[in-house]
């Protein structure tokens, strides 16, 4: 199967990073979202995206045909009606995922694959729902995909072998390189390395054992890393992490729930939610810790 068009299921940060991806690459591109805002938010991204493309891998062409590409709807049946491949990168709340996919497999045509970006949840919880089984797996994406150009591939008991070669496939077409996992697993390869640091580095925090700016400082002087915790957390994106602390709380991890307070106070109540708005532990488009005397 040759995958020549591709919805993308949520226009954030990352779901329109997704799709400029794919446009970029040559795929016709359906973007999917709820409201008419949040479709128009994502145009502009594309925008933006198109000066960032253009200007890294200096081809403003190509960059400027990625738009032509691009269509936009909040009519699911319309974005699926010639969908070979659906990413999905809606909020990470399980029941808006699940009814999302429930969705899919009722609208996609019979051969659509259903994939989630989730960064925290397992394809196997949508599976079922869709209809579809052997259809549905995990295609995660890393945020600024263009520099961080991995696509992190997971199947479930009843993902089709071949489904997970085509999308291996697919992940290669689109400029990526594929990280194909053998088996599930809460936040792939990736994510399962990092959040023990963001864990570390909230910790330490909440607490008032020492200050983001502190924390973030040790860690890029002590590994000679460009960024720290509190920045990944900015360019992951505030609520993402919110709705991650509330689905492990959910899980039973209660000892989380002070944390997840505070980041709702401090955060997502007053709409720092990251680089998407500005400002989160840091202020942008220029960080402190770019500056050249953060870390003397």
């Amino acid at each position: 199967m040759t995958i020549k068009t591709v919805v993308v299921a949520g226009a954030g940060v990352l779901g329109s990073q997704i799709a400029f991806q794919n446009a970029y690459h040559g795929k016709q591109v359906w973007v999917y979202d709820i409201k008419d805002e949040f479709l128009d938010r994502a145009k502009g991204n594309m925008e933006h995206y198109q000066t960032i493309y253009s200007n890294y891998f200096q081809t403003p062409e190509q960059a400027k045909d990625a738009l032509t590409r691009l269509h936009y709807t909040t009519d699911l049946k319309q974005a699926v009606a010639d969908a070979d491949l659906v990413i999905e990168a809606v909020p990470e709340v399980l029941t808006i995922k699940q009814n999302l996919f429930k969705q899919l497999g009722e609208l996609a045509p019979e051969n659509t694959i259903l994939a989630t970006n989730t960064s925290t949840m397992l394809p196997s919880q949508f599976a079922e729902i869709s209809g579809r089984p052997e259809k549905v797996l995990a295609l995660h994406f890393a945020n600024e995909i263009w520099l961080y150009n991995t696509a992190e591939i997971m199947g479930q008991a009843k993902t089709s072998p071949e489904l997970i070669d085509e999308v291996v496939a697919f992940a290669r077409e689109i400029g990526l390189i594929p990280i194909r996992l053998n088996k599930e697993q809460p936040g792939y390869v990736l994510n399962t390395m990092i959040m023990p640091l963001l864990d570390s580095a909230m910790y330490l925090w909440v607490n008032g054992i020492s200050d983001p700016q502190t924390i973030d400082k040790d860690w890029m002087i002590s590994t000679k890393m460009g960024m720290g915790p509190f920045g990944m957390l900015d360019m992951i994106g505030m609520r993402t992490q919110y709705d991650v602390l509330l689905h492990r709380i959910e899980m039973g991890e209660t000892q989380l729930q002070p944390l997840a307070d505070r980041v709702k106070k401090e955060f997502i109540d007053q709409n720092k939610l990251g680089i998407s708005t500005g400002e989160g532990f840091y202020h942008y488009p220029s960080p402190a810790f770019m500056n050249p005397n953060f870390l003397r």
